[in-house]
């Protein structure tokens, strides 16, 4: 890797880097498997199957014994080697755009990225020392963002890219585009947050049928109404629910 890297940097061509680019692409792979690794650990309810970090039931995390990664503990465990995985990719990542690239803008985009991966390590270890869902979160929506970050560095680093940067092109013919490029990924990104609220709250659905809430089209969370629904719910073993946790389910449909 070292001597890719270096015969990468020491001629300095400020070309395609073939080797560069299939670099990204792998790192935005791994971070792939890392996030639906994390959706389990979430959709198992087992992120505090593993008590303590950064070590895992008192053991280096990399020592740990195989004959244990039983149960939750082997998604939770499991989680976080790819975790570090990811981390040192996106190390060696940073490194080589660093070293590499000519453009500067391009340069930054491997520092910010180290530096996610750093801030979701920390929020990953904090929620389960914590014990906080609010930061769960957190975690999941950063996941995201740094994942469309790696593609975006993947994308740049591409044959395509830099033969655009050659071409005189008018971006003021592009800025509809550009506009609406942008509502949608804002808009998909609320959509992620608000099923991360959702999903790392534990509870069932606050809704269950569809495309109707709770009987109705516009739901009724009133104190009388919300009796009812509960009453309706505790006698199936379901959890209670809120007004808000009503109009969040709404919010994210």
């Amino acid at each position: 890797m070292a001597e890719l890297i270096w015969n990468s940097t020491a001629v300095r061509d400020h070309r395609y880097n073939k080797w560069l680019n299939r670099f990204a692409w792998l790192t935005c792979v791994a971070t792939l498997f890392l996030i639906c690794s994390g959706g389990m650990v979430t959709s198992k309810n087992v992120g505090l199957a593993v008590p303590d970090w950064p070590t895992t039931f008192g053991y280096n995390m990399f020592l740990f014994p195989v004959s244990k990664w039983v149960g939750g503990i082997l998604f939770e465990h499991t989680h976080r080697l790819m975790g570090s995985l990811v981390g040192f990719l996106t190390i060696i990542l940073a490194m080589w755009l660093w070293l590499s690239e000519d453009r500067r803008w391009v340069r930054n985009l491997g520092v910010i990225a180290l530096a996610g991966v750093i801030l979701q390590g920390i929020l990953g270890g904090l929620r389960v020392t914590m014990m906080k869902d609010e930061i769960g979160v957190f975690h999941a929506c950063i996941a995201q963002a740094f994942l469309g970050l790696l593609v975006v560095i993947a994308l740049v680093t591409t044959k395509f890219w830099r033969a655009l940067e050659n071409q005189p092109l008018d971006t003021q013919d592009f800025t509809p585009t550009k506009t609406l490029a942008i509502a949608i990924t804002i808009a998909i990104y609320v959509q992620l947050a608000l099923g991360a609220t959702m999903r790392h709250q534990h509870r069932d659905l606050a809704i269950l049928d569809f495309p109707t809430a709770n009987g109705a089209w516009i739901p009724d969370t009133s104190a009388t109404a919300l009796a009812k629904i509960n009453a309706w719910r505790d006698a199936r073993g379901l959890s209670d629910v809120t007004a808000l946790q009503i109009w969040l389910q709404m919010a994210h449909r």
